[in-house]
């Protein structure tokens, strides 16, 4: 069954965009983390316009990280102050990455920053992530206890000027990095369609040893407050965001996320991040080889009514 999306200007099949953002939303309830970062790429590869498709995954974002953020708050699993300064970072990032969509989009360059925004961060994550999880499957089958590094706690970022107390989270550091990383994320995520919480929560994790109780919880809470802004300003500003598409893509991931969260449980999560790390790289090699490698046609000719 076909429906129309009237913002992409084309026909999808109903029933394979709901399995699409049902699998993507398995893997994101799954992993703990959300799934712009997988969907946004795969309705590139299905032919949606890579502006329609950052734009409309915005929505989604904001209605999986809303239904995270309303369960965290109810186990009282949110850092509000941090969260705070994460919001204040990312609503910086947001903004100009919205304007850099659009300056992107007038120049008629937002296909190719996209794609080699997506090759760059999805080789550089993934190469580290499957790094790690090489070295945890490692230690974890040859019985060796593995050491993790305490220097993060001394780190010399946590120093810097403008330091504060966060009691929620055990944290006493400067705010700089704090602003830093997350207008990085917010920036990211309005030029990407993706959340960032793939980047947010380790970083928490392992940069500034957030405690793992509040670190999903916060990072849910500042994903949702600043994709709500980026999808506000590409629906105002670039009038990117197909609305059919979007509620295709919402019902699909809640279903998906809600499958996966439940079978985590049972799940060991060492071979889990390996394939998820392994899945990335997968993403990434293709965006680049479609980059750099020629189409057989690259032009096509297609027929028009002639006016008389």
């Amino acid at each position: 069954m076909q429906i129309y999306l009237p913002i992409a200007e084309m026909p999808v099949d109903v029933l394979f965009v709901l399995g699409m953002s049902a699998i993507v939303g398995f893997i994101s309830g799954m992993f703990g983390i959300g799934g712009g970062f997988l969907m946004t790429p795969l309705l590139i590869f299905i032919g949606i316009p890579p502006a329609i498709a950052v734009a409309s995954q915005t929505a989604q974002i904001v209605a999986s990280s809303t239904t995270s953020s309303i369960t965290a708050f109810h186990r009282q699993s949110i850092d509000f102050k941090l969260g705070s300064v994460l919001v204040a970072g990312g609503f910086i990032g947001s903004i100009l990455g919205i304007f850099m969509f659009a300056a992107a989009r007038r120049a008629g360059q937002l296909d190719l920053v996209i794609v080699v925004s997506y090759v760059l961060l999805f080789l550089i994550v993934g190469s580290l992530m499957l790094r790690e999880s090489i070295k945890d499957l490692w230690f974890k089958y040859s019985g060796r206890p593995r050491q993790l590094s305490t220097a993060s706690h001394h780190a010399s970022y946590l120093g810097w000027p403008l330091r504060m107390r966060f009691p929620r989270s055990k944290l006493y550091c400067s705010v700089i990095p704090v602003v830093g990383l997350a207008f990085f994320i917010g920036f990211i995520g309005a030029l990407l369609g993706v959340g960032g919480g793939f980047i947010l929560v380790p970083a928490l994790l392992y940069l500034f040893r957030v405690p793992t109780s509040v670190v999903v919880g916060t990072s849910q809470f500042q994903i949702v407050c600043t994709s709500l802004v980026a999808l506000i300003l590409h629906a105002l500003t670039n009038q990117a965001v197909d609305i059919i598409l979007a509620l295709l893509l919402i019902i699909g991931g809640v279903f998906g996320a809600q499958i996966g969260a439940r079978i985590a449980k049972h799940l060991k999560a060492e071979m889990f991040r390996l394939l998820l790390a392994l899945l990335l790289l997968a993403v990434g090699i293709q965006f680049a080889f479609d980059l750099f490698v020629p189409p057989k046609e690259p032009f096509s000719i297609s027929a028009s009514e002639r006016l008389p």
